[in-house]
């Protein structure tokens, strides 16, 4: 898993600090196949007693913060157990799903983008939507997730005039990362496509439309058009 500090966070929770995005995805992944392991059934009393107290994890771009319930874990041993973790923890099996976006590109910086790659927009479109993602960590909204592992071409900067108004289902593009708006708010990613998809239901369990360790697929749908008007008929 690499280098890795670990850091109280009151009385309930600890902070793991690590070399960058692989690293926490990886310490993510491990963690919660222990603990879904331990909900499951634990295989031995050793092994997976010490995750039975694991509440919550949640990954970022460097750290993993993981939430226990000081009554049935300790922290101590859970920080020994999490730096003990290698990467054959990954393999133990856990609950990801495969999701599929359907994407209209009409995105407002689809053609800047592809100016910026010295590609076509066409190409952006079938770059983007010819890799399957990977959903890395939540964003700055309830439904948002950084999804990493696509195209090697795309590493683009946020705009330099972030928009006050960005719609909900917009596909952006910031860095090596895509992502999808849930709703409308301001942002400076750019904008190369809109989905009708709802990324958070309240009535969806989990709400989040899209988890840490999901693949996502986007698929282009066609640009609607307006459906011409026939001409009145003469007398």
């Amino acid at each position: 898993m690499g280098d890795m500090r670990i850091l109280p966070m009151g009385q309930s929770a600890m902070l793991v600090e690590l070399d960058g995005l692989d690293a926490a995805m990886a310490l993510f992944a491990a963690i919660e196949a222990r603990r879904t392991a331990e909900i499951a059934g634990p295989h031995d009393g050793v092994r997976y007693d010490v995750f039975a107290g694991v509440r919550e994890v949640v990954p970022a771009a460097r750290t993993v913060l993981v939430r226990f319930d000081p009554l049935l874990t300790d922290r101590g041993a859970l920080s020994a157990a999490v730096r003990g973790l290698t990467d054959a923890d990954v393999s133990v099996e856990r609950t990801t799903k495969d999701v599929t976006v359907p994407v209209m590109y009409d995105g407002e910086d689809l053609q800047s983008v592809a100016d910026l790659l010295g590609v076509s927009a066409q190409e952006i479109v079938a770059r983007h939507a010819g890799h399957a993602w990977r959903a890395a960590f939540g964003g700055f909204a309830p439904g948002f997730t950084y999804l990493t592992g696509g195209d090697p071409i795309f590493d683009v900067p946020r705009r330099a005039d972030p928009r006050l108004e960005v719609p909900a289902g917009a596909v952006g593009l910031a860095g090596t990362f895509s992502g999808v708006y849930p709703r409308q708010s301001s942002g400076g990613w750019q904008l190369i496509g809109t989905t009708d998809t709802p990324m958070w239901d309240e009535h969806r369990t989990p709400p989040a439309l899209i988890q840490p360790g999901d693949i996502v697929h986007f698929t282009p749908r066609p640009r609607l058009h307006p459906q011409r008007r026939s001409a009145p008929a003469r007398s």
